[in-house]
């Protein structure tokens, strides 16, 4: 009987152990597999990624307004080259954004982006961007950087966004910590200096 006890309780962790297991990598994996459908779907004000524009565009046009912000604690003056554009639909378009390092330290960023009104993500697509890519500025440094997008003609189609004229495209900076160079050795015994 104690053999039996202790097989099912063996069991029993197992099938906790492979719970949490599971758990976990759900949770780790959350983020990068909700940024997909995102992407994918326009869904939350995520524009959608293209490699190209559509061959042809449309009279028909909607301004792009330019928003940009900059976490405090990153110390860095961030914002759009133009307010805004007025763009045909369907045909690519080029905007610039100017990010400037006001600290006397080098400081790495990178940016999260949204488009509003939501209805207009899912037509609002970028070529290049960015976004989610680690930007290092060294003090008093400045970075161009550009956004290549266009907005899908299909917008005009959809009863809930045909009569959008205006879209945001904005993007937030925030830092990323960089970790620190280990200065000594460790070792079972404590830390020995270089």
């Amino acid at each position: 009987m104690a053999g039996g006890l202790a097989k099912s309780n063996r069991r029993v962790a197992l099938i906790a152990l492979g719970g949490t297991l599971a758990m976990l990598g759900l949770t780790y994996a959350s983020v990068p597999l909700y940024s997909l459908f995102c992407k994918a779907t326009g869904y939350n004000g995520t524009p959608r990624r293209a490699a190209a524009a559509p061959a042809k565009s449309t009279d028909q046009t909607v301004t792009v307004r330019f928003d940009a912000n900059t976490a405090a604690s990153l110390g860095w003056s961030f914002r759009p080259v133009q307010a805004s554009l007025t763009v045909k639909l369907g045909a690519q378009n080029l905007a610039h954004y100017r990010a400037t390092n006001l600290t006397g330290r080098t400081l790495t960023g990178s940016a999260v982006f949204n488009v509003t009104p939501a209805a207009a993500a899912t037509y609002f697509n970028k070529i290049q961007c960015f976004c989610f890519t680690e930007q290092t500025l060294k003090p008093g440094e400045s970075a161009d950087l550009p956004v290549v997008f266009f907005v899908d003609p299909a917008i005009a189609e959809d009863a809930d966004s045909k009569s959008i004229g205006e879209i945001t495209l904005s993007y937030t900076f925030y830092p990323v910590d960089k970790p620190k160079a280990v200065s000594s050795v460790e070792t079972a015994g404590g830390r020995i200096a270089n």
